[in-house]
């Protein structure tokens, strides 16, 4: 019987062990607040051992030894490794499932080696029932450690819905975290989206509750099927104990945690082109901004517009607008994955994080399974939205895109994913973009030079001087 140390037993650590449990998994159990592993371990029976101590856990263990972390991320879980360390052997495996900053996976398994433990970064998705009922899980490490642990995860995870474990190794190193960390930002990006549309349709269309949640039930069951989208059914489902809508007593501010932020920031760190996953952070940031947004509006005023259209087109472009700006967003994430992978090798086969994201995680939606097969078919593709197949699905929805955006800006409803992912198409598809200016204004402020198309090299004009002390210069 494969055993494991489990340590961290909050919401998602029990239900994980209480899953390896159902698996067959004997499990060492240790969490710091008194009398935690006890009630666990009583829960389990046979299948779970209390631990008192770190050091405890360790000698619970056959070798080579397998520790399975789910801690916060950052400093606490550099102090759960600190307390381990002094009782792990060479051969021992190390697992981090939190959601941690890949670099500091890196750094964490520098410092293992150092003895001859593997350190491991899982990516989990799934929240606390994906834990208890099977996760997606992104594995990212050692090859070897990875393999005779396989088994185990393979068996815990959660099935695609051809039957396939949405458990795989995506590749060295740390990609396991770095995959998991741009799930969560295409996972803010697709919650914008949804939002988006349901703001249109409540707000500005002011079309009933009722027929919103219905409508949103039916694309569930089409090309927008999804977990989110069923997430948003549920929360259009519920009632207050009043009995009207719960979701027009809750506040309009999301908060975050910081991995849409990490994603962001990797974005313009490799020099890839996210928009729309930058946008949704924004958009949280902005949505924090209640009291001013409240004093802007008494002050400036509201600047939504009452609309007078046609509201049955205008639902229907909406639902063909939301699919395409999926599809945008799940292109740039991979696009982001792709360039991290080849600053970094790693080895990550797209293709596999495509098949992984299929079950179990939050952003599992019927897109992956074309995206899965364009990987497959072109693994080298330079961007998702070069396949044929998944370009079509795109450029279907196209003029529905745009009058969904151009209405909203014409009736000042902000739908900032909605149009920083149809900018980005067209960005794309540009062949000559602005940037010549941009270029030629640098040159003239920084003698940073320019390229030309009809000679090589880096190139500087002989620019009239301006007086750059006066904001008039050039007037």
């Amino acid at each position: 019987m494969t055993a494991i140390g489990l340590m961290g037993l909050g919401v998602m650590g029990a239900n994980l062990a209480r899953n390896m449990a159902d698996h067959g998994v004997r499990l060492a159990l240790y969490d710091p607040a008194a009398g935690v592993a006890d009630r666990l371990a009583a829960d389990l029976g046979d299948k779970g051992t209390a631990c008192a101590t770190p050091a405890a856990l360790v000698a619970a263990l056959p070798a080579p030894r397998t520790i399975f972390l789910l801690v916060p991320a950052g400093a606490p879980t550099d102090a759960a490794i600190e307390s381990l360390r002094p009782h792990l052997a060479a051969g021992d495996v190390v697992i981090d499932g939190g959601n941690a900053f890949y670099r500091d996976t890196a750094r964490r398994q520098a410092r293992c080696a150092e003895a001859g433990v593997h350190f491991l970064g899982f990516g989990v998705s799934g929240g606390a029932e994906g834990a208890r009922h099977g996760p997606a899980i992104m594995a990212g490490g050692d090859g070897d450690a990875l393999a005779r642990l396989a088994p185990v995860f393979t068996a815990i995870a959660a099935k695609a819905p051809d039957g396939t474990p949405c458990f795989a190794r995506v590749g060295n190193g740390a990609a396991g975290h770095f995959v998991k960390t741009v799930h969560n930002g295409i996972e803010y990006a697709h919650m914008q989206l949804i939002a988006e549309a349901w703001h249109l349709l409540r707000r500005l269309l002011d079309v009933p509750h009722e027929e919103i949640r219905d409508l949103f039930a039916r694309w569930t069951r089409g090309a927008l099927s999804s977990f989110l989208m069923e997430c948003a059914v549920r929360a259009l489902d519920t009632l207050d104990k009043d009995g009207t809508p719960l979701i027009e007593h809750i506040v309009d501010t999301a908060e975050q945690k910081g991995t849409g932020q990490w994603t962001a920031n990797a974005a313009l760190e490799y020099g890839v082109a996210a928009p729309t996953l930058a946008e949704a952070v924004h958009a949280r940031c902005l949505s924090a901004l209640r009291e001013m947004r409240q004093t802007a509006v008494a002050s400036l005023g509201s600047p939504t517009m009452d609309f007078s259209g046609d509201r049955r087109a205008l639902i229907a472009a909406l639902e063909r607008a939301l699919l395409s700006a999926n599809i945008a967003v799940l292109a740039q994430g991979f696009a982001l994955i792709r360039a991290a992978d080849a600053e970094h090798g790693w080895g990550v086969s797209p293709a596999t994080v495509a098949r992984i994201w299929r079950g179990g995680c939050i952003i599992r939606s019927t897109l992956l399974e074309p995206i899965a097969e364009a990987y497959t078919a072109t693994p080298d593709i330079e961007n998702l939205l070069l396949d044929r197949t998944l370009w079509r699905r795109v450029a279907a929805g196209d003029a529905e895109w745009r009058q969904v955006v151009v209405t909203a800006v014409a009736h000042g409803v902000p739908v900032p994913a909605f149009s920083s992912a149809l900018s980005y198409v067209d960005g794309l598809r540009t062949g000559r973009l602005w940037a010549d200016m941009i270029a030629a204004q640098r040159d003239i402020f920084g003698q940073h030079g320019f390229a030309r198309f009809d000679a090589p090299g880096r190139h500087h004009a002989d620019w009239a001087p301006l007086d750059l002390s006066s904001p008039a210069a050039g007037s």
